[in-house]
């Protein structure tokens, strides 16, 4: 059950935790250059250690440090005489960590973008949220209403059609996104103090040390590595090794043998990668811990992975909203693990009494930027962020058990059923649809759909339709097509016997099934 709100709420207490703060942040909490100074202070402290890679670029921490000036001094002021607001959707390369200091050293705002945001969403945030520049890979799409700009290492926009211009808060340092599950992403704020408490209890709560080489198969704009691995190991010292392109088994393992990675950071996709198609176990030599998150790993990958590497694969909790939130840390934890230092979670207390998850953490996001008042609305009265999950921290650690509203969850990006129902209004001969989560082939969460129509409908079609109005990820790439969809005694169509359709047994309707690639980003 829910913990009442005159009570503490249920969490962990974390005594062993050292009590020093590993990095606190100098100066005011409300500054938003305080992110940037600490920054800066660990690359000089660490100086000639090796900082970032890719497989074509290796930077030192000096090398960070005075390319990352050299690219600040030349970004343009802006227009209007605030901030300068610098989109950045570059691929999984060192030269993002060097946009994202580079933005920051010059005292504007970076807003970090999935490098696949499709171009129409790009440009809706460009416009929404009043973007001045826009890093992007040099083969990108062009972006409308601009002009080039000059950037080493990507294709750079100056922004100069009219967009709107919503006030950033006076402390955000960083802005990020949500995964867009209703057209256009949000655009979510943070202050220095929150993405810097964030590095520091994942590092508090997770043992994380200077001595880590972490190899990310995760965008550097993604929760996932963002709070795990950018910034810790930054301020930490340690060295981050990023790969682009297809995440697979045979990439990854060789990437962890020329990195000789001590943690690895990726999506669920990626471990099933590995059960699926073993590799020798000599790729997880130097291998001391596997992360995952963004979207639910199943209980089966993680003991075949474990089986396979002999490291421990750990499934964390937390929300784009509001960083990191649990880890499972020993081999006594449960489930997604307790609650990381600076995290209270509100939740039932066992299997049998389950509730809405409501976290509050030091790494809370400020609102979204071209969404007023969305945030509040998900806020609790005392400051508790409604997650959308529902389940139970026990003991042991916390369990999801389903969700409280209508989200769709493809490989860590949130996709709103209500959205895409609405982008299918209007399918010739369709005279209803509804939009559900169901398993791909894999186990993955995947957008399905089933019509009510005569004939069948054909996912051609389909793409056809939406392909304007929807990223591809949200588009549905599994349909069944019934004559008429089943409906209880209120008219309330009956969910769990659509879901029924997509089960490998099923043969109740004609159907068709898109095997096409995902992109797990």
């Amino acid at each position: 059950m829910t913990a009442p709100r005159d009570q503490a709420p249920s969490r962990s207490r974390h005594g062993s935790l050292p009590v020093s703060d590993p990095f606190p942040p100098p100066g005011p909490g409300d500054d938003p250059r305080s992110l940037d100074r600490t920054l800066r202070v660990a690359l000089q402290q660490h100086g000639d250690r090796l900082a970032v890679s890719d497989p074509g670029v290796a930077l030192s921490y000096r090398e960070l440090d005075q390319q990352a000036r050299q690219l600040a001094a030349g970004l343009p002021a802006a227009a209007t005489g605030d901030r300068l607001r610098v989109g950045i959707t570059l691929g999984n390369t060192a030269h993002f960590v060097l946009a994202y200091l580079a933005v920051l050293r010059a005292g504007a705002v970076p807003f970090l973008l999935d490098a696949a945001t499709g171009p129409a969403a790009l440009a809706a945030v460009v416009h929404e949220c009043g973007l001045d520049l826009l890093l992007q890979e040099p083969e990108a799409a062009p972006l409308p209403d601009s002009r080039a700009a000059r950037w080493p290492g990507a294709g750079a926009a100056l922004a100069t059609g009219p967009r709107r211009r919503p006030a950033l808060r006076a402390d955000t340092a960083v802005c990020r996104f949500t995964s867009g599950s209703t057209g256009t992403p949000k655009c979510i704020e943070f202050s220095a103090a929150a993405v810097l408490r964030a590095a520091a209890n994942w590092t508090l709560g997770t043992g994380l040390t200077g001595q880590d080489r972490v190899l990310s198969l995760a965008s550097p704009a993604n929760g996932l590595a963002f709070n795990t691995a950018l910034n810790p190991l930054l301020l930490a010292g340690g060295q981050l090794h990023l790969e682009r392109g297809l995440p697979t088994a045979g990439r990854a393992a060789r990437a962890l043998q020329r990195t000789r990675a001590t943690r690895l950071v990726a999506f669920p996709a990626l471990y099933e990668s590995f059960v699926r198609r073993p590799v020798a176990p000599d790729a997880f030599t130097s291998l001391r811990m596997a992360v995952s998150s963004a979207a639910p790993l199943r209980s089966d990958t993680r003991q075949a992975f474990t089986e396979l590497s002999g490291v421990a694969l750990i499934d964390y909790y937390g929300a784009a909203e509001t960083g990191p939130l649990t880890f499972a840390g020993t081999d006594r934890q449960s489930g997604l693990g307790l609650p990381l230092p600076g995290v209270e979670i509100r939740a039932g207390s066992c299997a049998s009494e389950t509730a809405p998850i409501e976290v509050r953490s030091e790494s809370m996001g400020s609102g979204y930027l071209n969404a007023p008042g969305a945030f509040a609305e998900r806020m609790t009265p005392d400051g508790y962020y409604r997650t959308g999950d529902a389940g139970f921290l026990g003991p042991t650690g916390l369990h999801l058990t389903g969700r409280t509203d209508r989200v769709v969850n493809v490989g860590g990006r949130k996709v709103d059923a209500n959205a895409v129902e609405a982008a299918l209004d209007g399918l010739t001969g369709v005279r209803d649809a509804v939009v559900l989560e169901v398993p791909d082939q894999h186990g993955a969460g995947t957008v399905a759909a089933v019509f009510e129509a005569d004939t069948p409908v054909a996912l051609a079609t389909v793409h056809a339709h939406v392909a304007d109005r929807l990223a591809a990820y949200q588009i549905p790439s599994l349909i069944r097509t019934l004559p008429a969809l089943p409906r209880g005694s209120t008219g309330k169509v009956r969910t769990a016997q659509l879901a029924a359709l997509f089960e490998p047994t099923s043969a109740d309707a004609p159907q068709e099934h898109s095997g096409g690639p995902r992109d797990d980003h």
